[in-house]
C-alpha cells in the first residue's frame, strides 16, 4: 500500500513538473497583466523584451528594465515604445562595434 502511494506521488510530481502551465518557459508570472499607456522616459530605460500573445501571455507587452532594475510593460504598438526600443537597438550596435 506504501509503495502504491509513494509510485503515484511521484506520477503526480512528474506530471505537475513537466506541464507547461507550471514549469514552461513564460510563466504567468512572467507576463504583464496591464500596459502602461503614458510614456516611460527613454533615459531611464537599459534594456526591453517582447511579451506575446504566442508566448502565453493574455496582454502583448514590451517589458522595459530600467536603470534602477524596475520592470514596466508598455504597449507595442505605440510610437513612443518603437523609439525607446530603436534608441537600445542603435546604443547595442555601437557597444558591439566598439
Amino acid at each position: 500500500m506504501a509503495s502504491h502511494a509513494a509510485t503515484l506521488l511521484t506520477l503526480s510530481l512528474l506530471i505537475l513538473w513537466t506541464s507547461p502551465a507550471l514549469g514552461g518557459t513564460n510563466d504567468t508570472e512572467d507576463c504583464c497583466l496591464t500596459v502602461k499607456q503614458r510614456p516611460i522616459p527613454g533615459n531611464i530605460v537599459q534594456a526591453f523584451r517582447y511579451l506575446l500573445l504566442k508566448d502565453g501571455c493574455r496582454v502583448p507587452a514590451v517589458v522595459f528594465t530600467t536603470v534602477r532594475g524596475r520592470q514596466l510593460c508598455a504597449p507595442p504598438d505605440q510610437p513612443w515604445v518603437a523609439r525607446i526600443i530603436r534608441r537600445l537597438q542603435k546604443a547595442s550596435a555601437k557597444n558591439k562595434r566598439s
